[in-house]
């Protein structure tokens, strides 16, 4: 059996326990290609995964997107992907040098959309398009909140809200994150590191007291009062966990850092430090 190294987790813990080991290369099955990762995205899911608060059948190889070159394609998929086709996926196992993947979670990148890009692209921004047009469909006009504005989709709803016309508030904890989100198209910044106080009176002076019609939480516990007290009536409050566009040029997928794959315990350790802006990537 010819093997791969990937970054496979033998037990749940902290970041110690990961490491770069040989593992069995997966064969594809009929539906599926076999991808040569280039980059692996970094998500806070890989490391609730990898503690134990979403537990998972052990022992298991962390990644849930990437980015690299179709090698194998399975005789059912022959019709839709081809050797050396350019890819972005959402499937297990992505901290890999080979993964297989089912057509169904597969996309062929553009020409002007990088592997990099590729591998920041599927999680957080189908999970920022979706906020945007099916959890609330923002419009041209609206007020909206966007709750940890410079986290990587936090950056992406202030891009895709500005785009649709909305005026768009964020909240950020330091001066870079504010700077970063400001321009990714935040109108109005709210620093929240010593409490949210401020943030309802921005959010009464600019809305002339009847609050936001929506807001995007991605954070927790910790913003969900403060969430309903500046929605106006009959607003929206969406509480989440966390290609053309990109090609076009009109949205930016900010990359904080792309780390070896060797250095995944730090990449792990920066994220759940709340030390990052903006996307991580693993290059295999």
């Amino acid at each position: 059996m010819s093997t791969m190294n990937a970054v496979q987790i033998p037990k749940h813990g902290d970041s110690s326990i990961l490491a770069y080991v040989p593992v069995p290369k997966p064969t594809p099955k009929p539906d599926q290609v076999l991808v040569k990762v280039a980059y692996a995205g970094v998500n806070f899911i890989d490391t609730y995964q990898r503690s134990g608060l979403y537990p998972q059948t052990l022992p298991f190889i962390l990644g849930r997107e990437g980015s690299g070159e179709v090698v194998e394609v399975g005789p059912e998929a022959k019709g839709s992907f081809k050797v050396g086709d350019r890819v972005a996926f959402l499937n297990p196992g992505g901290y890999a040098e080979y993964d297989a993947v089912s057509t169904l979670t597969l996309a062929k990148l553009p020409d002007a959309v990088s592997l990099e890009q590729g591998a920041a692209l599927l999680l957080q921004g189908l999970t920022a398009w979706s906020l945007v047009r099916q959890a609330y469909k923002v419009e041209k006009g609206d007020w909206v909140l966007v709750h940890a504005a410079a986290g990587g989709v936090g950056l992406l709803l202030c891009q895709m809200c500005k785009l649709l016309g909305a005026n768009v508030i964020g909240t950020t904890s330091t001066d870079a994150k504010a700077k970063l989100a400001k321009e990714n198209g935040a109108d109005y910044i709210v620093d929240y590191s010593n409490g949210y106080d401020s943030l309802i009176e921005k959010v009464n002076e600019v809305t002339g007291n009847k609050g936001v019609h929506v807001v995007y939480d991605g954070v927790g516990a910790a913003t969900f009062d403060v969430s309903l007290k500046v929605v106006r009536r009959l607003g929206t409050v969406v509480s989440f966990e966390l290609l053309q566009l990109v090609a076009d040029g009109k949205l930016k997928f900010a990359i904080h850092k792309v780390y070896p794959i060797q250095d995944v315990k730090q990449a792990h350790d920066d994220l759940e430090g709340r030390k990052t802006t903006g996307k991580l990537l693993l290059k295999l």
